[in-house]
């Protein structure tokens, strides 16, 4: 009996070992913060400007609306023009159409380059707005502030920041087409056209982040849900927070981006190392980086397990927090600038 009870029990131990080391992979604890150097400011009044502009001015940003996609694109190409940067409009064809990609680069030429991209296109249901006079409605598209014009005017600040401070590394912003369906998953993404640019010129790749729903955050007790229910023991119950998520292979990595996000800011930052199967792990551009074996992440406020107007008439630039959206952009450009 003794020796069953010893063997028991050094199996109860040695699972709760590898429960206890399985949970510390994916979710880092214990990152220590590595302080920022001093950080340029970011108003969030311009970042109110730019989602208005995108969700207003060019709405809607479906693919079924061509023209004003097109539209949305040469916006931010001009941004980019203006920050200084070198802007390449990549080609992105759909049987007989043709979207494009924005690209600003700074730093080298030469070497690793660090890929931070956004999606520009926001969801629309092209059958149902179809039926209406204009094509849509705000009922059938959405304005799209926090998905995606969010990341996109973060890629437009960071731009400006970039231009004021030149990078050491090589760096891409990319404004990607086509991540809503029905492209989503399909080779006619936006950001599988640029990954497959990139495996064509055989350049290497250090990290890509892709900036996905970034400015909505709520102190409300009960309002941050996730894929799992395990993961309310694991995880704050407020969307107070930003959530950077990698693949399960990339714990190391992680937490080197964690601690230099979280010297960035007082802004609460949460990762998570999970499998593809984990419900909405993949569900923005760095999916198309994972498939090709570049380390990627996705940087999130967690969309639809936060945001109540996911794809709704709801998701409007008044609904965003552009103070802590601020936060989030002086973390991206840490990272851009980190050694």
């Amino acid at each position: 009996m003794r020796r069953f009870l010893r063997t028991l029990l050094w199996l109860v131990l040695s699972l709760s070992l590898l429960v206890s080391g399985l949970i510390a992979w994916m979710t880092q604890p214990g990152v220590k913060p590595v302080p920022a150097r001093e950080l340029p400011e970011v108003l969030p009044k311009q970042l109110r400007a730019h989602v208005e502009t995108l969700t207003v001015d060019l709405y809607p940003r479906s693919a079924d609306q061509p023209d004003t996609l097109q539209r949305a694109a040469e916006h931010i190409a001009a941004a980019f023009k203006a920050a200084g940067a070198q802007v390449e409009m990549q080609p992105v064809k759909v049987e007989e159409a043709t979207y494009q990609n924005v690209i600003a680069r700074f730093g080298p030429s030469t070497g690793p380059v660090r890929v931070i991209g956004a999606h520009y296109d926001s969801h629309g249901r092209a059958s149902e707005g179809a039926k209406h006079a204009r094509g849509h409605t705000k009922a059938t598209h959405t304005p799209g502030a926090d998905d995606n014009a969010s990341g996109v005017a973060a890629l437009i600040e960071l731009a400006g920041l970039l231009q004021r401070n030149p990078p050491k590394h090589a760096i891409e912003l990319v404004a990607y087409t086509l991540e809503e369906p029905p492209h989503f998953g399909t080779e006619h993404m936006g950001s599988a056209w640029h990954v497959r640019s990139l495996v064509e010129a055989q350049r290497s790749v250090e990290w890509m982040l892709s900036l996905e729903m970034i400015g909505y955050f709520t102190e409300a007790p009960g309002s941050q849900r996730y894929p799992l229910s395990a993961m309310r023991w694991l995880y704050p119950d407020r969307g107070n927070f930003i959530g950077l998520v990698g693949n399960l292979g990339s714990g190391v990595q992680s937490r080197r981006l964690k601690a230099v996000m979280a010297g960035a800011t007082d802004m609460p930052v949460v990762s998570v190392n999970a499998p593809r199967w984990l419900p909405g792990i993949d569900l923005s551009d760095h999916r198309n980086y994972w498939s090709a074996g570049m380390p990627a992440w996705m940087l999130t406020d967690t969309a639809f397990y936060r945001n109540p107007n996911y794809h709704r008439s709801g998701d409007t630039a008044d609904t965003l927090d552009y103070v802590r959206m601020a936060k989030v952009v002086q973390m991206v450009y840490a990272l851009a600038q980190a050694d």
